[in-house]
């Protein structure tokens, strides 16, 4: 358990240095400023005791005692430079953190852009989205801020101590005395309320993303009628999340009452005792005076101990939830530079043209722990032709082509995959995704233009390049039709156009991208039959050489792929041709079937394009 806690506290002050990069001269700054700012105010009782002691007292000092504005402005001086000095200290404060917290945000969201899809199955959005805002913030706060007050109140301490023991030795030891009570009172406080603001952080984190999800679904919500149980659901971890905090703040009002007896019982103790001890001539008036604004002045700090415990508890949390992500395992992208503290890295945008034929031999493969989702896949796709895979549900079509672009990694025994005859685990993944065009079946839009969605694939793209690829995936004609055209505001996730036209736009965008290797995971099944066999024609026109992989539960869209795959529970059922395989008594003739009638097949023979 202790080594446990050291190796955590450890990765707390690697995770500080890590991303303090740039904001290290501002927060020493701020602490030279914070010590400024104390020694200032200390010199203020002192003023007050050499005014009462010497000056009103006639200590010898008659020109003061006729001109006390003299020690009017001294004072004013005094409280001038100590607020420039506070100026500087939270300017600086502001700078460091602001710095801190950029460097740590960049970096997440780097990291983030790089974890496997597994990661991603494994954890919600909503919950990313709080690690990566709330959680960072929380840090920022103790960091900088916290830990500055750290600092001042080491400061405040030490000076305060040195010129009260210089003043009355017994009064300072009685001040001594209820500090070890409030260190030990905040420590314990500190350990309960750890836990606790872990569980409010994590129902932080639930709540996020019932938002984030009934936000995104918010059309699925509507259509059917389910706005009642996604209150309820929403109502039910908003409970138990305003639940939690209402116990945190009990807590933490217990402790505020209790501190403020204990800080309460210091003041009036050495009051007393002050009191007593000007009254039989051990200290003088003024001594006293400033004596007891020492004593209030120290007490805040020390009681704010325990704010600094409390804040310090919720950073650990909040440490632990960002080091979660940070030390998950990244895809190994070969080509990308080290990512600096700033999350900035220096990915390379050079290609190098992927070819040769696909080969899957003997593939396995299963999510995590479930079982086989693919068992002993083995075929062939030659270079430059078109490539047919039908299957019902979760019989391991999405799978297929998820592994040739290794959003997830096969086993050391599961097989391979190969294209030109490199296992694709060699080849860098940046290298092997450039070379890969995927479009699905629910594509993601980007709530930007519709010209800069298309260019998403290639920023530098002309606009006749954007429109060319918007003509072949049949979608320039309706884009023109839109007011402002390519420059049309896209709603959050394409939400103001038609599935149809989506998944269109997302068809330029891949075909702007110019890859040697084309997929269409189920991406023509919003268009109708005319529109899919345009598509299809435009591209065997423009993208002769391109290596095409075609999913669909439509025998349309696959008739005119060079070879077809069929795909039943993971394994393959059947391999050939449209002529081979509606010759054959098997799934594919029977699903020829069902969506054909005797016409349909006349009609089709006659009017269908091979891709």
């Amino acid at each position: 358990m202790q080594e446990r806690d050291k190796n955590t506290k450890y990765r707390k002050i690697q995770l500080i240095a890590r991303f303090f990069t740039g904001a290290k001269r501002y927060f020493a700054a701020a602490v030279t400023a914070s010590f400024l700012m104390t020694v200032l105010n200390s010199l203020t009782p002192q003023i007050f005791r050499f005014t009462i002691d010497e000056v009103l007292g006639g200590g010898g000092y008659p020109y003061l005692s006729k001109h006390l504005w003299a020690i009017a402005l001294a004072l004013i001086a005094v409280e001038l430079l100590s607020g420039i000095s506070m100026f500087v200290c939270k300017y600086d404060t502001a700078k460091a953190g602001e710095n801190f917290a950029q460097n740590l945000r960049n970096a997440l969201f780097s990291h983030v852009q790089k974890l496997p899809m597994s990661w991603h199955d494994k954890n919600q959005t909503g919950d990313i989205i709080q690690r990566c805002t709330s959680d960072v913030e929380v840090i920022r706060n103790f960091v900088v801020t916290q830990l500055l007050e750290v600092f001042r109140t080491t400061f405040l301490v030490a000076v305060s101590f040195v010129v009260m023991l210089s003043m009355n030795v017994k009064l300072s030891l009685v001040v001594l005395l209820f500090v070890p009570a409030v260190v030990i009172y905040s420590a314990v406080f500190y350990r309960m309320i750890a836990r606790r603001f872990q569980y409010a952080d994590e129902a932080e984190g639930e709540l996020s993303t019932v938002v984030q999800e009934n936000a995104t679904g918010v059309r699925v919500v509507r259509a059917f009628g389910r706005e009642k149980f996604e209150m309820d659901r929403f109502r039910e971890k908003n409970d138990i999340f305003a639940k939690l905090w209402i116990r945190l703040g009990t807590l933490s009002g217990l402790y505020w009452g209790v501190g403020d007896l204990i800080t309460g019982l210091q003041v009036v103790t050495v009051i007393v005792l002050g009191a007593v001890e000007a009254v039989h001539g051990n200290i003088s008036v003024g001594e006293f005076v400033a004596f007891a604004s020492y004593n209030t002045t120290l007490v805040w700090p020390i009681r704010g101990l325990g704010r600094i415990l409390s804040d310090m508890s919720k950073a650990g949390v909040s440490f632990e939830r960002v080091n979660y992500i940070l030390s998950a395992s990244e895809e190994a992208y070969a080509e990308t530079k080290e990512t600096d503290a700033g999350g900035n890295d220096g990915r390379s945008t050079k290609r190098e043209q992927l070819a040769g034929d696909i080969v899957f031999s003997h593939v396995d493969f299963g999510y995590g722990d479930s079982q086989k989702v693919l068992s002993d896949i083995d075929f062939t796709i030659p270079e430059g032709t078109t490539f047919g895979i039908l299957g019902g549900t979760g019989s391991g079509k999405s799978t297929i082509v998820q592994l040739l672009t290794r959003f997830y990694e096969l086993g050391d025994k599961a097989g391979s995959i190969r294209i030109g005859g490199r296992d694709i685990r060699d080849i860098p993944l940046e290298q092997l995704r450039r070379n890969i065009g995927f479009v699905l079946q629910e594509p993601f839009l980007y709530s930007r233009t519709i010209g800069e969605n298309i260019a998403a694939s290639r920023p530098d793209a002309t606009m006749e390049e954007i429109r060319q690829a918007a003509r072949i995936a049949c979608v320039d004609d309706a884009i023109m039709g839109f007011a402002d055209g390519y420059d049309t505001l896209v709603g959050e996730r394409g939400v103001t156009l038609s599935g149809g036209q989506r998944q269109r736009v997302a068809i330029a965008r891949m075909l702007l991208q110019k890859a040697p290797i084309l997929v269409f995971d189920d991406s023509l099944s919003a268009v109708d039959s005319e529109t899919d066999s345009l598509i299809r024609r435009a591209l065997k026109e423009h993208m002769q050489n391109a290596t095409v992989i075609l999913i669909s539960h439509r025998i349309t869209t696959l008739m005119g792929a060079s070879q077809i795959m069929v795909l039943s529970g993971g394994r393959i059922a059947q391999l050939g041709t449209h002529a081979q395989l509606t010759a054959q008594d098997g799934i594919y003739r029977r699903i020829y079937d069902i969506q054909m009638s005797h016409d349909d097949r006349r009609e089709v023979a006659q009017k269908n394009g091979s891709l």
